[in-house]
C-alpha cells in the first residue's frame, strides 16, 4: 500500500497592482493537483487586493496569521516597484522561505526576493523587457538572461507572466512526478514548455527599460 502524501500549503502572496496570470496561471496548475495540495492567499494585510488589470483577490491570511507554508508563490506586476522598498514584505518572505519546500516568483517577483537577499550566490531569472529591474536588486544573484526559467533549490524564478505555468508545471513534476505534470497540462489543454532554456522572449531583453538585447547570464 502506498503511503498517504502529506498535504503541502502553498500561499499566493499578494500586493497591490500584482499581474493576474501571474498569480492565477501557476495556481490553475497547482489547483488541479488534489487534495494533496492545499492554497491559500496572503498580503500583509488581509481582505481585497487589486491587480494591475482591476479585479481584486482576497486574501485569507494576513503577514501576523499566515499560517505554515510549504510552498510559496510571489507574482510580478506593476507593483513591484513599490514593493521593492516594502520592508515587511521582505521581512516575511525572510522569515517564511527558511521553511518551505520550494519559493517560486513570477515574471518581476525576483526582484522583490532579490531585494529581500534570498537569491544572493543562486541563479535566478526574471521578466525579459524588465530584466534590469531585477538585476539592480542584487549584485549578488547569478542572473540568467536567457531561460523561461530557472531552479536553484530551494528556489524557482520564471520569466515574464506566463512563463509561470511552465514553471508550476517542472515545480509540480520535482514534487508530485512527471507524469502529474502533464496530465494536469492535458486537462488544462497547455502546450507545456519543457525546456526551461529556449527562451524566445530574450530578443525583447530590457526593451521596456529603454535598453536592447544583451549578452547571457
Amino acid at each position: 500500500m502506498t503511503a498517504t502524501q502529506p498535504t503541502r500549503t502553498l500561499g499566493a502572496i499578494l500586493y497591490e497592482r500584482f499581474e493576474l496570470l501571474d498569480c492565477y496561471g501557476p495556481l490553475e496548475m497547482f489547483g488541479s493537483v488534489g487534495p494533496e495540495l492545499r492554497i491559500v492567499t496572503v498580503a500583509e494585510k488581509s481582505g481585497p487586493v487589486a491587480s494591475v488589470q482591476g479585479p481584486k483577490t482576497v486574501a485569507e491570511y494576513q503577514f501576523a496569521n499566515c499560517p505554515k507554508l510549504d510552498l510559496i508563490l510571489l507574482p510580478g506586476g506593476v507593483g513591484t516597484v513599490e514593493q521593492l522598498g516594502n520592508a515587511a514584505l521582505h521581512a516575511f518572505l525572510r522569515d517564511r522561505a527558511k521553511t518551505a519546500e520550494v519559493t517560486m516568483s513570477v515574471c518581476s517577483g525576483s526582484a522583490i526576493l532579490a531585494k529581500a537577499g534570498l537569491l544572493d550566490g543562486r541563479r535566478a531569472t526574471s521578466n525579459k523587457q524588465w530584466f534590469d529591474l531585477a538585476r539592480m536588486q542584487s549584485a549578488n544573484v547569478k542572473w540568467v538572461t536567457e531561460a523561461r526559467w530557472v531552479e536553484d533549490d530551494p528556489f524557482a524564478t520564471s520569466s515574464g507572466v506566463s512563463a509561470g505555468i511552465d514553471m508550476a508545471l517542472a515545480v509540480i513534476a520535482r514534487l508530485y512526478g512527471r507524469a502529474k505534470a502533464e496530465e494536469i497540462a492535458e486537462a488544462t489543454e497547455y502546450e507545456w514548455h519543457i525546456d526551461s532554456t529556449r527562451d524566445p522572449f530574450v530578443k525583447f531583453l530590457n526593451k521596456a527599460m529603454g535598453g536592447g538585447a544583451g549578452g547571457g547570464a
